[in-house]
């Protein structure tokens, strides 16, 4: 199970449970570093300065300047607001310095919790073979670690942005004419305290949405598997109860979850859309009260230019990354995910404080910056000089260690980008990077060692099961073979085909046994980036969802894949898209990236998509 998905504790709602857990040790990573909070405010402050000026000068430059007759002066005003944004370049290189001073120790405070809870785990019960357990230990290690930071580093810029933006913006209101403060403060203050009303439900929502979305695909998994012994044993009913009532349940927390992004989508026009327009309807009156023309203007400058961009940056990320980051934190306060006996004796020479707490790194170390696992930089491709372009300047970045989903309409592009980031179709235009290196100039064996593509039709040829296995990488051990044809349920498989050393004919596999085969290979494979084109399509779903959580966990048991691993799947599947940390929806000139819940509310093709998705059935497993 997922961390997301990880049942809360009995009678407590999740969001405000795993919030009254995490709150203490974060008030106690956050004052043990009120200096680099103090360094990080006054960088801030700067940035406040620059958006105070950017509104009052426009002001200043319309009604001393053009509009009184004084041309010089009133560009003398705007040059006084260019030269406050072109200095705005060391305030924002000051404030990333600082939030590395966060977001670093606040990694490694992480790093060290999961060891002790991994290395307990096996001193108190070194007999334990729970795979599911080992897989979870290393998840949170690397891949959860990763999201805390990015999720958390998210966070501290949007709401630092919006905080100190405000400051300058409702200053310069307040300088310009007190009276604007009283058309635009009010609907502000409304939607911003609705926003924050709708976080601990809108998590408590999520969170059991994914609880019942996972619990019916569990039991229709379990009845398909056994659908044979149910005619047998007569339990047709009872099953078909039993699964009706799984799925009414995830209706259920479906309603809830959409009333409450309803709600958060109010929040977000009461806040950003109202005070423009009550801005526009007074108008009259606050020219009859005395505010100038220019004032106005520079009024609309801070709302459109300063106030609401911050405003909807937070909101999405307090909404979808803030969400994300507590779920996941809660896995690292988690008594089941980490027991601690009373007598253990003590793994390491320091004291065990509470996850955040836990000091940084040494002095003088400097953080090393993160280099995305896939950078696609304005490409376009067309297959033809008068064809229209598939891809249409397009970018993308990857993080290591992400899932990302590729959706879209038949013909839309989605396997021309897989061949494009893979290296194998060049673009006519743009730039492709897999970890930070081009894809073009380089050998066959060196994209064979960055990237494996798993297409929709495998191949398989005549030979032995394990020359089929260990095609990309022949010098792979019988231990990580029987892990790799374990962990994808191909042991079934070669199970009936007479074994790892059995000769395979091809002609006799179907599509689905081969995709399995070809997913097998894929995983024994050294590179750190896997492609599945529609690769799992001939598989039953639960097939499918047993295959991407193997390759979304396979990249984090090397340290040499973990450098710039990451999955990219083209899904066909609604539950191929939900398990993915994000999704990029393919939609001609205007494609979309971003979370599940963000696509919902931003793309209608996704929703589109997510209609048709729900009320297809799925293809009878092969």
């Amino acid at each position: 199970m997922s961390a997301a998905a990880k049942s809360p504790a009995p009678g407590a709602p999740p969001g405000r449970g795993a919030l009254r857990r995490n709150l203490p040790p974060a008030r106690r990573f956050l004052a043990g570093r009120k200096r680099v909070l103090v360094r990080l405010g006054g960088w801030s402050l700067l940035e406040s300065a620059q958006t105070f000026l950017g509104g009052y000068c426009l002001a200043q430059a319309l009604d001393r300047g053009f509009l009184a007759g004084q041309t010089g002066t009133g560009l003398l005003w705007l040059a006084v607001a260019a030269a406050s944004i072109l200095g705005a370049g060391p305030p924002m290189r000051g404030v990333f310095a600082q939030l590395a001073e966060l977001t670093e120790p606040l990694r490694d405070a992480l790093v060290r919790r999961a060891v002790r809870q991994a290395l307990r785990r096996a001193v108190t019960d070194p007999a334990r073979t729970d795979d599911r357990a080992d897989t979870g230990a290393v998840s949170r290690l690397t891949h959860q670690t990763e999201i805390v930071r990015d999720s958390f580093a998210g966070l501290v810029l949007t709401v630092r942005a919006f905080v100190f933006n405000a400051v300058g913006a409702l200053i310069g209101l307040l300088a310009l004419a007190p009276e604007l403060l009283l058309v635009v403060l009010p609907p502000l203050v409304l939607g911003i305290a609705l926003f924050l009303a709708t976080l601990l439900p809108m998590a408590s929502a999520q969170r059991a949405f994914l609880d019942a979305d996972e619990a019916v695909a569990e039991g229709v998994g379990a009845v398909s598997a056994g659908h044979r012994d149910l005619v047998a044993c007569g339990a047709q009913a009872d099953a078909a109860e039993r699964t009706g009532r799984l799925i009414d349940t995830a209706e259920r927390t479906s309603r809830v979850l959409a009333r409450w992004a309803a709600v958060r989508t109010v929040a977000l026009g009461v806040a950003g859309q109202l005070p423009v327009l009550l801005l526009l309807v007074t108008t009259p009156w606050l020219l009859r009260q005395g505010v100038t023309t220019g004032a106005l203007a520079g009024a609309l400058t801070y709302l459109l230019q300063a106030l609401l961009p911050a405003l909807h940056s937070m909101m999405t990320a307090l909404g979808a990354a803030g969400t994300r980051l507590l779920v996941v934190v809660d896995r690292f306060q988690d008594a089941t995910a980490a027991p601690v006996p009373p007598k253990v004796p003590d793994l390491d020479a320091d004291p065990a404080p509470d996850m955040v707490a836990e000091v940084g790194p040494p002095r003088g170390r400097r953080p090393s910056r993160t280099v995305p696992a896939v950078e696609v930089r304005a490409v376009t491709h067309a297959y033809g000089p008068d064809s229209p372009p598939v891809l249409d300047h397009l970018h993308l970045t990857v993080r290591r260690g992400e899932h990302i989903a590729v959706v879209g309409p038949s013909g839309i592009g989605k396997s021309t980008l897989a061949g494009v980031v893979s290296g194998l179709v060049a673009p006519d235009h743009g730039t492709v990077l897999l970890g930070g290196e081009p894809v073009t100039g380089v050998t066959a064996q060196d994209l064979a060692d960055r990237r494996v593509l798993i297409p929709q039709q495998a191949y398989v040829f005549t030979g032995s099961v394990r020359d089929n296995l260990l095609h990309l990488r022949p010098d792979v051990t019988s231990d990580e073979l029987t892990h790799a044809v374990r962990v994808l349920g191909a042991e079934p498989l070669v199970h009936r085909l007479g074994g790892p050393d059995a000769v395979l004919d091809p002609r006799g596999l179907s599509h689905g046994e081969r995709q399995l085969l070809a997913l097998c290979r894929a995983y024994l494979s050294s590179a750190p980036l896997v492609l599945l084109d529609e690769a799992t399509c001939h598989l039953d779903p639960a097939a499918e969802a047993r295959a991407e959580r193997a390759f979304a966990e396979r990249a984090f048991t090397d340290a040499a894949r973990a450098r710039h691993g990451a999955l990219i799947v083209v899904a066909h599947r609604l539950s191929s898209a939900r398990r993915a940390d994000r999704v990029l929806v393919l939609d001609g000139a205007t494609p979309r990236f971003g979370t599940h819940e963000e696509l919902l509310t931003s793309s209608a093709l996704y929703r589109d998509l997510f209609g048709h998705w729900q009320h297809t059935p799925p293809p009878v497993g092969s």
